[in-house]
Parts: C-alpha cells; structure tokens; sequence
C-alpha cells in the first residue's frame, strides 16, 4: 500500500515537472508538487488510520478471546474468516480455548466427584500440609470432632483436635514419610473411638499427610458385650456345676450310706442342674430372638388369654411363697405377634413379681387399650429396685442383688428375653420402682383390631 501511494505521487511529480516550460511557471510547479506531496500526505494518513483501525479492531478480538481463557468466556465467540496471520493466530487462540474449555469441565467434574464421594463417606478424612495446617476434611470428621465453627482450612490440626496422639501420628508421618496407624479416643460431645491410618500426600507446597479415621465405637462396645457375656456365662455355669460336682463327690466318697443326708444331697444336686438346664434354655431363646426367630408364625393374640394361662402357671408357686395375685381389669384386646414368646415374656415378669416379693404381698396384673396402643402391667409389692440400677436390668446376667438372686434360682436372663420380645413385637417397657415398695413393669404393643383375631 505504501509502495502504491509513493509511486502515484512520484508519478504525479512527474508529470508536473515534464510540462512544456511555457505553460507553467516556476512558482505554480512549486505549488503542484507541494499539493500533490499534500495530498499524498493526507491519503498517506487516511489509510495509515485505517490500518491502524483495523488492526486495533483484531487486537481487541484477540484481547477478548484471550481474556475469556480462563472461564469459558470463549463460548459461540465468532471467528473472523481472514487469512493473515492475526486470523490464523485467532482460530488457534480459539482452538486453545475450546481445549481448555473442556480440560476445566473435566476438572469441574472430578472434583464435584471427589467431594461427593468424601463428604459421603462414613469415615473421617483429613488432609494437612508440612506445617500440619488442614488443607482438607469431610463432614464426618467434622462430626466426629464436634466442629462448630464455619472456617477449618488452613487452621492448625490442634486447633480443632487437642488430642495430641493424632498430632503426633501426623508429625511422624510428614518424617518418616511412611504409613503410620494409630487408635485413640477423640473426647467430645459424645466420646467416640477411631482406628487412624495416615499416610504421606505429595502437596504443591511440600510433603503432607492424609488420615482416614474409622470409627470403631460400635465395634469396640460389641467387643466388651461379647467379653461381659463370655464371662458370665461362665461364672453361671460354674457355680451350678461346682454343687454338682461337689455333692457328687460326696456321695461318692461315702455319704451314700448316711440315710440322714443322701437325698438332701441328691435334690442338691437336681436343683442344680435344673438351673443348668433354665440357663441354657434362655441362652436358646435369646439366640432365636436376636437371629429372627419368634419360635412360629405372628398371629393375632388375645391378650386376656395369654395373661389368664399364664396366672394359671404361677399360682402354684405365688401360693409357695405366700403372694397374692390379683387379676385386675383385663380388656378383651389383642395385639400381633407369636403366642409362646409373649407367654415366656409375660411369665417371666410374673415369676419375678413373685419371687421378690414379701410374704403377705401380691402381685396385680391388668391390661387396657388406649390410643391404639395395649398397655400391660404387673405390679408388685416387692423389694423394688434402685434407681442407680433401673437402667441396666435388662442387660443379660445383670442382677440388683446377686445373692438373693441365686437365692431364688434366677438365671439373669428373663428381663433381656422381655425386652427382646417386646421389641420384635414393636412394643416397649417401662420400669416404675421404689425401693422397698416395689416395682410396676408397664408393657406397651401395638393393638389390633378385634375382627382379625
């Protein structure tokens, strides 16, 4: 183009400068040729402007395609269609773009995934750099430590767990740069016990750490049952077992001939197995019960029929002890579940009504629907029991006063088949005691209707 404008203008010079001398003068060449240098300088300028337009124009469009890089600011951006190498540099600008348009989708994407699986997780996660400054947890650690704050990025681990083994774990971990395990208890709200396994995490910054805690409060608690069951089981056991053996021993050493004494020992002996024998009968039923099995089919059970056979079965024994029973209002309801277990429930909170009660005292049965719901009760004019000990009688061999109990014959087990008899009936129990004054245990199930019995 500049080429094309200076050729013109030495053209038009020229021209003026091969006039015959007579036409023209010496001032009026002078004045041609500087309207002619004018003129070429003001075209020179026109089109300068132009290009310099032009060019600023494409260097917008490419400050704009490169300015929406980063966001996706790309989007149905129009390419210009021109071949010089402003448009080729566009159109690969553009490509640049959709490429990275797609990359940070792909990012976008792996990180909602990577948080939706982390905040979802049961297990406690937590990520720390080099100066054990969290850099990530999910929503069950936070549970776990009991955060209430709104801010844990880039605080200090001590400032949301004062434990200070789980500290320590880390810091070892971030040294060695190897896998570290550790079992500590994090004393919150609700004290919860975790197994930690932490291993290294490369970091932009440095070396850091990630730790998943499993909580293995359930685990543990299950543990010490099975423990506590174990052991019971086997104090019951050897109690009874040491009276058969021992009287065994007597009889055989001897006291076979003593007339006086050998059927006292004999009956010794059978008491004692008949209390092996209760004990792993219960043991039988709870294992049914906590492995599903009712002992038949649910049906639809009157309740006035259960509770009067099952003063018939205690009447023997209440008149022994001189109680009294007394068969108080007994609507005719019914309620959904299997026969046998809810007779073994009943009988077994009569049994006890009686056997720790007072000479001269009763027990008084009733039943009574309301609000959709049956509400048994056996009270009793018995020891009562102490409110430090209401809350664990229904733990399995858990006894209020052991000696009266083997006194008795109880195996520590009728209150724990109750109440998992009621609760695979969907019912509850409630315990009312006053020590010295006795006990009522309320009994509540869903009722049914009187046409499906």
């Amino acid at each position: 183009m500049a080429l094309a404008l200076l050729a013109v203008t030495l053209f038009a010079v020229d021209y003026t400068l091969t006039r015959p001398a007579g036409e023209l003068q010496p001032f009026q060449v002078r004045e041609r040729i500087l309207a002619i240098s004018a003129g070429a300088a003001l075209l020179a300028l026109f089109i300068a402007f132009l290009v310099s337009r032009s060019l600023s124009l494409r260097v917008r469009r490419l400050k704009v395609l490169a300015g929406g890089l980063p966001g996706g600011g790309t989007k149905d951006y129009p390419l210009e269609d021109s071949s010089d190498e402003l448009g080729a540099l566009e159109r690969s600008l553009a490509g640049v773009a959709i490429e990275l348009q797609k990359m940070l989708d792909s990012l976008r994407y792996e990180s909602a995934r990577r948080e939706a699986i982390l905040s979802g997780m049961a297990e406690g996660v937590l990520a720390v750099d080099h100066e054990l400054r969290v850099t990530f947890c999910n929503r069950s650690f936070l549970r776990a430590i009991d955060f209430r704050g709104t801010r844990f990025e880039g605080r200090f681990l001590l400032e949301l767990v004062r434990d200070t083994g789980l500290h320590e774990l880390l810091r070892e971990v971030l040294r060695t740069g190897e896998t570290q395990k550790l079992r500590f208890r994090i004393s919150a709200a609700n004290a919860r016990t975790f197994e930690v396994q932490a291993t290294p995490l490369d970091m932009p910054s440095g070396r850091g750490a990630i730790a998943i805690l499993h909580d293995i409060t359930d685990l543990e608690r299950l543990e010490q049952v099975r423990k506590d069951f174990v052991a019971n089981v086997s104090h019951e056991l050897r109690t009874p077992l040491a009276g058969i053996i021992g009287y065994a021993d007597t009889l055989l050493d001897g006291a076979l001939e003593d007339q006086k004494n050998n059927r006292n020992f004999v009956e010794i002996i059978r008491s004692n197995a008949v209390r092996l024998s209760n004990i792993a009968a219960d043991l039988l039923i709870l294992s049914d019960l906590e492995s599903g099995s009712d002992g038949g089919e649910p049906d639809v059970i009157s309740i006035r029929g259960v509770l009067d056979s099952a003063l018939i079965t205690v009447d023997s024994e209440a008149r022994a002890r001189e109680v009294k029973l007394v068969r108080g209002d007994i609507e005719n309801v019914f309620v959904r579940g299997t026969r046998l277990r809810l007779e073994q429930a009943l009988l077994n909170l009569m049994a006890n009504a009686i056997k720790f009660n007072r000479p001269g005292g009763e027990v008084r049965v009733s039943a009574v629907e309301s609000d959709g719901q049956v509400q048994i009760r056996i009270a009793d004019t018995g020891v009562g029991i102490p409110s430090e000990d209401v809350p664990r009688i229904f733990e399995r061999f858990y006894r209020v006063d052991k000696a009266r109990s083997r006194q008795v014959g109880g195996t520590g087990l009728g209150l724990s088949i109750v109440k998992h008899v009621l609760e695979r009936m969907n019912g509850q129990i409630r315990v009312e005691s006053q020590l010295g004054r006795g006990s009522t245990f309320t009994l509540q199930l869903p009722a049914e209707l009187e046409e499906q019995a």
